[in-house]
């Protein structure tokens, strides 16, 4: 079997995961990778076929989108060629994480295609939303990438098709640790906004992982990090907490370690709202900005004395490739013409 594997590239989970799940996709069959997007800070190291800049955002350093870096960087010729030249006719099966290019290949060709990860999931209407939905932040959640079937991964399993988080063997095989600092990970704010913000705990040490950086470097109570997959690693794997955005994967993987969470949602990006909401749900404490009060919510959250919630995501690979592979390619093609009638406007 021919595998076309398409990863979405802003941000780092989209590839966090796809190097997790490869080598189990290789045992189905040949895999080629479509990277697509330009706003990611980890390598694929894998069989990356073809690529693009896709259609990516964009973040400030206030916690932000970007909107003028995201428009400047669209460029609707090259995306429309992309679409004409992306060749998924030459492939038994068609995964797609969260890439608009595929998604409108495979309709232009009527292609029938699985949209496979996290934005996957938001199909059905048992996903967590925030009390206040966005008309436009749902389209794009439903609407973006059209597919003839789903699987998605989100924090618990929300309905059929939607499996637990895809979590990598180092995490799994981890023991976790309690050292003396605090992981942060905020890839929306710059270096200066969180030294601002961090020199007012000085009695804790903190990790910042930075897109600024490509040196480890201190400055007193506070390491800055290059983003990098083995130093977050490690670095989750034995904090005594992590302050994050509300995205997928490293929440995710610090809800495996069962390390206390705090984690604040991208301004503007309304799946970390939705995200924010399926953690709150857990019980896990996340503010909707960083603001004056954020000292008060910070001392509060490192003091609970409430134990972290902790789950076991270990079965979500068996289970969700299973589910995968079974869905038959007779039903898969009878999909097509409803799936995509929605994407072709588009065109």
């Amino acid at each position: 079997m021919k595998i076309f594997y398409a990863v979405q590239a802003t941000g780092n989970g989209h590839i966090s995961r796809a190097m997790t799940l490869l080598p189990h996709l290789q045992q189905y069959g040949e895999v080629d990778i479509f990277l697509s997007g330009d706003n990611a800070h980890l390598p694929l190291n894998g069989p990356v076929k073809y690529r693009s800049k896709g259609i990516s955002l964009f973040y400030n350093c206030n916690g932000g989108l970007d909107y003028w870096e995201i428009t400047r960087k669209l460029n609707p010729i090259r995306v429309k060629r992309e679409i004409r030249d992306l060749p998924v006719e030459k492939y038994d099966l068609v995964l797609n994480d969260f890439d608009y290019i595929t998604s409108a290949a495979c309709a232009r060709k009527k292609i029938p295609s699985v949209h496979f990860g996290h934005q996957a999931s938001f199909y059905s209407e048992h996903t967590p939303r925030p009390a206040k939905r966005s008309t436009a932040g749902e389209w794009i959640l439903t609407r973006f990438v059209k597919a003839a079937a789903h699987t998605g991964y989100h924090f618990e399993k929300y309905d059929t098709g939607i499996f637990e988080p895809v979590v990598k063997k180092e995490i799994l095989e981890a023991v976790p640790l309690t050292e003396n600092h605090i992981t942060i990970y905020l890839p929306s704010f710059c270096e200066p906004q969180l030294m601002e913000l961090l020199n007012k705990f000085p009695d804790h040490r903190f990790q910042v992982f930075s897109r600024e950086t490509n040196l480890i470097r201190e400055e007193k109570h506070i390491q800055f990090m290059p983003v990098d997959r083995d130093l977050f690693t490690r670095s989750m794997i034995g904090c005594a907490g992590i302050i994050c955005g509300a995205g997928f994967e490293t929440p995710a993987e610090a809800i495996h370690l069962g390390k206390k969470i705090m984690t604040i949602p991208i301004s503007g990006q309304y799946e970390q709202q939705c995200n924010a909401a399926g953690l709150e749900k857990l019980g896990i404490r996340c503010l909707p900005a960083i603001d004056h009060t954020f000292e008060q919510h910070f001392n509060a959250w490192i003091n609970d004395p409430t134990p972290a919630v902790k789950k076991n995501y270990s079965n979500s690979i068996r289970e969700s490739l299973e589910y995968l592979f079974s869905l038959s390619p007779s039903r898969l093609k009878e999909s097509v013409q409803s799936a995509y009638e929605n994407t072709a406007a588009l065109l």
